[in-house]
C-alpha cells in the first residue's frame, strides 16, 4: 500500500495537479505579458506630445507677435536722427545726405546704404558710420577730412586731405594751410606719376617737416616726384627731393638750420649730405 506523504496531503487539499499551474495562476500569453508595460507609458507619451504642441503653438504666437512689433506695430519706428562729428559741414546736411526715411520700422534700417550716400553726396566726410538707437533713434557718426594743403583753381581752392584726396572748393583759403603749386615738366605721356601720387607726396613733406618749419611753410611746388621744394617765411625755401625718408630729412634740416640759422636756402634731397644753397 503506497505511503502518502505530509506534503502529499497538502498538494491534494490545495488542487494541485502533477505538471500543471498552480491553481491560481492565469496564463501567461506568448510574448510573456506584454500588454501591461504600453499601458503604463501611454500617458505619459500623450503628456509629452500635447507639451510638444503647446510649445509650437507658444513659439509661432510669440513670433508672429515679434514681427508685427518689429514691422507693423509704432513701437519700433524712427523718430528722430542724430548727428556726431560735424565740424565745417551741418547737422542738416548730413541728416539730408542720409536720407534716413523717419516713421520706417527701425529694424529695416539699411545702414550700408546711408553710409554710402554719406560718402557720396558729401566728399568732405571720410568715414561714416550708422548707428540704431533703439527704440526710436538713429546716430551718424561722421570723421571729416582736414585740409593739408589747397589748390588754387578760377579764383577758388580746393582742399587736399592727407591722402592726397581733393574733397572740396571753398572761396576763401583756410588760415594756416599752405598752397600746392604742381608745375610738371615733361609730357603727360611720360610722365611716372599721377596727379593723385604728386600730391600725396607734397602732404607728406609737410607733415615729416619739424614742428617750427611746418609752421611757416607758404607754398609746395612740385615739379615732379623727385623735386619737391618747400617755400616758408621771409622767403626761404627748402629743396626737400623726393617724398622719401622724410625723417631723415627733417633731423637735417633742423641740424642744418641750427648751425646756419640765417641761410635763406637748404637743400636736404640727400639727408646725408644737407648743404646751404646760394641765393
Amino acid at each position: 500500500m503506497p505511503v502518502r506523504t505530509r506534503d502529499a496531503d497538502r498538494s491534494e487539499r490545495r488542487g494541485d495537479r502533477p505538471g500543471g499551474p498552480p491553481p491560481d495562476s492565469e496564463e501567461i500569453p506568448e510574448g510573456g505579458g506584454g500588454d501591461d508595460r504600453p499601458r503604463g507609458r501611454r500617458p505619459g507619451i500623450r503628456l509629452r506630445r500635447r507639451a510638444v504642441v503647446l510649445l509650437v503653438v507658444l513659439a509661432l504666437l510669440l513670433g508672429s507677435f515679434g514681427v508685427w512689433a518689429l514691422y507693423g506695430s509704432s513701437w519700433l519706428r524712427v523718430e528722430h536722427v542724430s548727428v556726431d562729428g560735424a565740424r565745417v559741414l551741418t547737422e542738416r546736411q548730413i541728416r539730408d545726405a542720409a536720407a534716413v526715411p523717419v516713421g520706417s520700422p527701425l529694424v529695416s534700417l539699411d545702414k550700408d546704404a546711408a553710409e554710402r550716400r554719406l560718402r557720396q553726396r558729401l566728399p568732405r566726410i571720410r568715414t561714416a558710420e550708422v548707428v540704431r538707437a533703439w527704440p526710436h533713434g538713429v546716430g551718424l557718426k561722421v570723421t571729416e577730412r582736414k585740409p593739408e594743403l589747397v589748390q588754387e583753381e578760377a579764383g577758388k581752392f580746393v582742399e587736399v586731405d592727407a591722402e592726397g584726396v581733393r574733397f572740396a572748393t571753398v572761396g576763401k583759403r583756410p588760415t594756416g594751410v599752405p598752397l600746392l603749386v604742381v608745375r610738371r615738366d615733361r609730357p603727360a605721356a611720360d610722365r611716372p606719376f599721377s596727379a593723385a601720387r604728386l600730391r600725396t607726396a607734397a602732404v607728406r613733406a609737410v607733415r615729416e617737416a619739424p614742428a617750427g618749419v611746418a609752421k611757416e611753410i607758404r607754398t609746395v611746388r612740385v615739379r615732379s616726384y623727385d623735386s619737391l621744394t618747400l617755400e616758408l617765411t621771409g622767403d626761404r625755401t627748402v629743396l626737400w627731393g623726393s617724398g622719401e625718408h622724410g625723417e631723415a630729412k627733417a633731423k637735417a634740416l633742423a641740424a642744418l638750420m641750427k648751425a646756419v640759422g640765417d641761410a635763406e636756402h637748404f637743400d636736404v634731397s640727400v639727408p646725408s649730405a644737407p648743404s646751404v644753397m646760394p641765393s
